[in-house]
């Protein structure tokens, strides 16, 4: 392996507060050592060992690569027609989804890998170095297969969401859907996806269909992640706690009793900010969710309906400016709060050891990214320790 020291590292975060100060763990004056594609050394610059190569980061703060455990990007189509009648008054509900179902469906496997990959780079320019990305446009077998046959050539974090919302095709038979979703639709699409999702909502799946569906989805070994409480107050949480999902996304309206289940499990809550930009809907309580010590991710959902935007600095000044969030807990939950998310100990960190995904940004601090919200400050990415961005 060829090792490469990252020096003249302005600021350095590392979250591990072993390696330097505070909670993210940060080091002024700092370099890298990365050995292949993980991170072998973090320090400070005047102690960084001999290596084979070196690569000036001009003063620049280095974070780690942004880990969006949360998005839907095999679709065809846009819903520019829905976002502009909420923007004039109409408020959102899960039915707009039918509209990309139409649309992906007639999309050619051509298109819709064509789509993924544009909506991939993107986010990568931005940042983003570990992407999880859902089916749940296509709700026929056939078409819930191709969706994440696709995304899983592009990502190991894939996402079986056949119970995105009861299919146009048997809307007036939803336990006949339920059927097809936890078992022919699921034996088809398992050897795809390590995860199976389900938007357990008013409109969608209530709290026993949900169960149904995680459950088989566990079987098959797949492990469960939620939709849950984002239009409204309902058992998402709760089943996400009990069925020891990874992350209960959204979570919007809570009680008390939600988040008390929340901060005594393993269940993530992943906000998503770009949603409730994109809807005009009531922001998550971020706050009110850390204060009693649950974990939180942050994502994008970039999705063509609700949150088209695959901009995580996008979504930390959201979190900053409207959820209660500093920027030190909006940066930590869009790293290693969306690791923590899927489950994962390689990425979201640069302690020795991780993998070698780091971002490089404009700015002499990692505050910036809230402070000059809007502004494309990150000005170099590296993935699996070479240089992509």
């Amino acid at each position: 392996m060829t090792t490469t020291a990252i020096t003249n590292i302005g600021t350095l975060v590392t979250n591990n507060p072993e390696l330097g100060e505070g909670p993210l763990g940060q080091i002024k004056d700092a370099a890298l050592v990365l050995d292949g594609s993980t991170i072998a050394w973090a320090g400070p610059a005047k102690n960084v060992p001999a290596t084979d190569k070196t690569h000036d980061a001009a003063g620049r703060t280095v974070i780690p690569g942004f880990v969006d455990s949360h998005s839907h990007l095999v679709f065809a189509g846009d819903r520019t027609a829905e976002f502009n009648a909420r923007m004039e008054g109409r408020s959102y509900s899960a039915g707009g989804i039918r509209t990309t179902v139409a649309a992906t469906r007639a999309a050619t496997d051509e298109a819709l890998e064509a789509n993924l990959t544009h909506y991939l780079a993107e986010a990568l320019r931005q940042g983003t170095t570990t992407f999880e990305t859902k089916s749940g446009y296509g709700l026929t077998t056939a078409d819930e297969e191709r969706a994440l046959r696709i995304a899983a050539a592009h990502t190991d974090e894939v996402t079986y969401l056949g119970a995105h919302i009861v299919s146009p095709d048997l809307a007036d038979d939803p336990a006949a859907y339920v059927d097809l979703v936890t078992g022919e639709m699921l034996d088809a699409c398992a050897p795809h996806a390590r995860w199976i999702d389900v938007f357990c909502e008013k409109g969608a799946f209530d709290g026993d269909q949900a169960r149904a569906i995680l459950t088989a989805g566990k079987a098959k070994g797949l492990h469960p992640r939620i939709h849950a409480n984002q239009l409204s107050y309902g058992p998402g949480v709760q089943l996400a706690v009990e069925l020891d999902a990874a992350s209960a996304d959204h979570c919007t309206h809570l009680t008390d009793d939600d988040i008390d289940a929340l901060a005594h499990s393993d269940t993530v809550a992943t906000l998503l900010p770009g949603a409730e930009f994109s809807t005009r809907a009531e922001w998550p309580d971020a706050r009110r969710i850390l204060d009693a010590g649950a974990t939180v991710a942050l994502s994008t959902d970039c999705n063509p309906g609700s949150s088209f935007t695959s901009s995580v600095p996008f979504c930390i000044a959201l979190a900053v400016r409207d959820m209660g969030m500093t920027p030190d807990e909006a940066l930590w939950s869009a790293t290693a709060g969306g690791a923590k998310a899927l489950r994962r100990t390689d990425v979201g960190h640069l302690a020795p050891g991780a993998r070698a995904d780091l971002a490089f940004l404009d700015a002499p601090s990692h505050v910036h990214l809230a402070y000059r919200p809007g502004v494309p400050l990150v000005s170099e990415v590296w993935r699996r320790g070479a240089r992509v961005s």
